[in-house]
């Protein structure tokens, strides 16, 4: 079977977004369609299904975790995400260091192992899941990562070209034109691959242009004699597509007037520790008419915020000891001090608490910020599960909006969260199914394990009386984007052999 490949001149170029627009776009033709990613590495990431899905996530059995954007992908394609979607996927830890998760599992043989030796390890995990995935599905869309030319690690990358290969792949190579030297990246690109791997590259995209098309003239023309390859899509710059980011952080790219009638948006700060998490959950906040979403380093950013967000993080006591050397300890709790929403998520509910304890070496000692009297401990198991989940009757005020509205989310944790046996208690405002507590109350600070809230309709219509787009509309919004920008039959040509 077929399978289409995108490729990037850079990081950020715009795969993960062009290859979910392909999965929705092959899928409206009637194909049966999967994504592929052999390695993503982000913090980013979703709770699903570890094995061939059995037809419903309402059937759990063992789950894992992938990236998100495969996790996406999958939703565009219509099917239930699983694990060989994207059977490695590394958590940064530190600079130099990630955990390694391997068809939905940490590895902690391969996390230990050197990057070199472990990625001829890891292919051996991901080739048998490209060729079922291969053998069950249509077409496979498959993203790479980073660039295929990085010379240094060619021979043991098996995430772009070494993949692409495998299966025979027509390959698109997509760069980011608003950065600036569009076609020197995609001809140094080309030039760099070997023959066989060039012969694979059958069009360039142009992604995020601005202005005159026109004037790209005579590039792209000049470009295809130099190199064979046509340029086969120029896609206009596309601020409001509703996907969120698979790296980094995005700008709040302002915002329309709030309904309250004063033209003033709610603003939502995030604080952006430098090893944050599972930040694609707030994509619904920033698609929001009156809300506008930033992002925080520093006290200053938090001033005049309305609400402050703790999300998740990969290393809760190394973030908690940044976020107290940048001072925005103090600046949190003068925000809570005056009564005004602050929320915590998994990583963040941790740090709301009073203390962290580690006794396995999992993640580290800390004292916690003080504002919700909970302990957390940090388990060598890590808690991977889809939660359906209900507030309590009784939440207080400013989160009132949610008492007693049943819902769903994920949990990816280490930590277990108790009260704290001295301390007065805190309110429970969160349950799972099973009744356990899973989220807390103090006054206006709110911590919860449950990653998705603002994914969740029902939620977001009694915050704000008010709903984004579905992310149905949002991925067939983004296949006739590319259905409008790609020369014409040029997608159903890629499912063709090569000449």
């Amino acid at each position: 079977m077929p399978a289409v490949m995108v490729l990037g001149t850079t990081s950020g170029a715009g795969k993960s977004w062009l290859a979910t627009a392909l999965c929705r776009w092959y899928a409206r033709q009637g194909l049966k369609v999967a994504p592929f990613k052999a390695q993503n590495m982000s913090n980013n990431a979703r709770v699903v299904v570890a094995g061939p899905p059995p037809g419903s996530m309402a059937e759990f059995g063992r789950m894992g975790e992938i990236g998100s954007a495969q996790y996406f992908q999958a939703l565009a394609a219509r099917r239930v995400p699983e694990v060989r979607m994207n059977p490695v996927l590394l958590k940064p830890e530190a600079d130099t260091a990630s955990q390694v998760v391997v068809l939905g599992e940490v590895d902690e043989r391969l996390t230990r192992m050197p990057w070199r030796e472990r990625s001829e390890q890891l292919w051996l995990h991901a080739r048998p899941a490209l060729h079922a995935l291969m053998a069950e599905n249509d077409v496979v869309v498959i993203e790479g990562a980073g660039s295929p030319a990085e010379i240094n690690l060619h021979s043991s990358d098996y995430v772009n070209m070494r993949t692409a290969l495998e299966v025979d792949a027509a390959c698109l190579l997509v760069t980011d034109i608003d950065r600036g030297g569009a076609f020197a990246h995609l001809y140094g690109t080309h030039q760099l691959l070997p023959t066989q791997e060039r012969a694979l590259i059958r069009g360039f995209v142009l992604n995020r242009f601005r202005g005159d098309a026109s004037l790209l003239a005579p590039g792209p023309e000049q470009l295809q004699a130099l190199t064979g390859v046509p340029t086969v899509a120029v896609l206009p710059m596309w601020r409001g597509h509703g996907l969120p980011e698979e790296d980094g952080l995005y700008d709040d790219g302002g915002a329309a007037a709030w309904p309250g009638g004063a033209g003033r948006p709610l603003r939502i700060v995030v604080v952006a520790y430098p090893r944050l998490s599972n930040l694609d959950e707030f994509q619904p906040l920033r698609n929001l008419p009156g809300v506008r979403l930033s992002w925080a380093r520093s006290p200053a950013e938090l001033d005049g915020a309305d609400w402050i967000i703790l999300p998740g993080s990969k290393a809760v006591a190394a973030d908690l000891a940044w976020l107290r050397a940048q001072g925005l300890d103090a600046a949190i709790a003068r925000h809570a001090a005056a009564g005004r929403p602050l929320l915590g998520i998994c990583g963040g509910l941790q740090m709301l608490g009073e203390t962290l304890v580690d006794p396995h070496g999992i993640d580290g000692n800390a004292p916690g910020l003080g504002l919700l009297p909970l302990v957390t401990q940090f388990e060598r198991d890590k808690l991977l599960r889809p939660t359906r989940l209900r507030f309590a009757d009784t939440l207080a005020a400013p989160w009132q909006a949610w008492q007693g509205i049943d819902s769903e989310g994920y949990e990816i944790h280490h930590g277990r969260t108790v009260q704290h046996p001295s301390l007065a208690a805190a309110e429970v405002a969160l349950r799972d199914d099973a009744g356990a507590p899973i989220g807390w109350q103090a006054g206006s600070v709110l911590g919860v394990y449950a990653h998705g809230l603002f994914e969740q309709p029902a939620l977001l219509r009694a915050l704000f009386g008010q709903q984004v787009q579905t992310l149905d509309q949002v991925f067939d919004g983004l296949a006739d984007y590319i259905d409008t920008h790609f020369a014409p039959g040029l997608l159903m040509q890629l499912l063709e052999p090569r000449a």
